[in-house]
């Protein structure tokens, strides 16, 4: 069985973060392994604190599962600080671990800071450039490129200077364009490709960056091609959102549903 780690913050919610993840390798059949970097007190409504673990317990949470559970494919959150990010990205250097996927998790879905403002640049300048992947919204790819990213041709602008940072490809979400149609952008191997859905009439989003670069490492760590993982998860989470449970009791962004299926896995992915 392939193995998925993802390296991200507790969200007592359910929706985001580790839980996110590991519901999400769980239905692309992946055994999923974890770092929890924070603990987060949130629910719909949103984060009502949260607070980042040492680097110390983190980089220990990374080597124990590096020297008994390596994984085929990785991913990052949430990070907290730039202690975390040091860690991450010293421990990503020292085990090699492969098919890195960077969701540079900076502000939760409800508006709330998850990332120390000292620690962005951090990770522009230590995670960019160890990663296969990475899959950051507007607001996250106008921080990392410092320019600003609000129409698909700027979405492809700053996966190509993401490129140029060190990322071996960029897939720039489009969640937060306005419109009927939602366009992610994927520049990769020198092509750009452009990803089209329908935006679903939903406040039921919580977790929707967390469930997509989990549902890519899941593909990565099968042995697919970088972008059929990237359409497979994309896919997966547009039928997440539509089938979403409804749960919350306010006026807040409820979680999606990881219960629906995954993509078919061809024979040639095995287990």
């Amino acid at each position: 069985m392939r193995i998925a780690l993802t390296i991200a913050g507790s969200d007592s919610g359910g929706a985001a973060g580790v839980q996110a993840d590991l519901k999400t390798f769980h239905q692309f059949g992946v055994f999923g392994t974890s770092v929890i970097t924070a603990v987060t007190a949130q629910n719909t409504l949103g984060v009502h604190a949260w607070q980042a673990l040492s680097g110390g317990l983190v980089g220990q949470q990374i080597d124990a599962l590096a020297t008994d559970l390596p994984s085929d494919a990785a991913k990052s959150g949430m990070l907290g600080s730039g202690e975390v990010v040091d860690v991450v990205a010293a421990a990503l250097a020292r085990w090699t671990l492969p098919h890195y996927v960077l969701d540079p998790v900076m502000v939760a879905t409800s508006g709330d800071r998850l990332l120390e403002p000292a620690a962005e640049a951090l990770i522009a300048r230590r995670l960019v450039p160890l990663a296969e992947l990475v899959t950051p919204n507007l607001d996250e790819a106008r921080i990392l490129v410092e320019d600003e990213v609000q129409t698909p041709d700027q979405m492809e602008k700053a996966g190509r200077a993401l490129i140029k940072m060190g990322a071996g490809a960029a897939l720039v979400k489009g969640g937060h364009l306005t419109g009927d149609d939602i366009v992610d952008v994927l520049v990769a191997d020198g092509a750009v490709r452009r990803f089209t859905h329908q935006r679903i009439d939903t406040t039921s989003t919580h977790g929707t960056g967390c469930t997509l670069s989990a549902g890519i490492v899941a593909g990565l760590a099968l042995g697919r091609p970088l972008e059929r993982a990237v359409a497979d998860a994309l896919d997966f989470v547009h039928r997440a959102i539509a089938a979403a449970p409804g749960l919350g009791r306010g006026s807040g962004h409820g979680p999606l549903n990881h219960f629906v299926p995954a993509p078919p896995r061809p024979p040639m992915d095995g287990m």
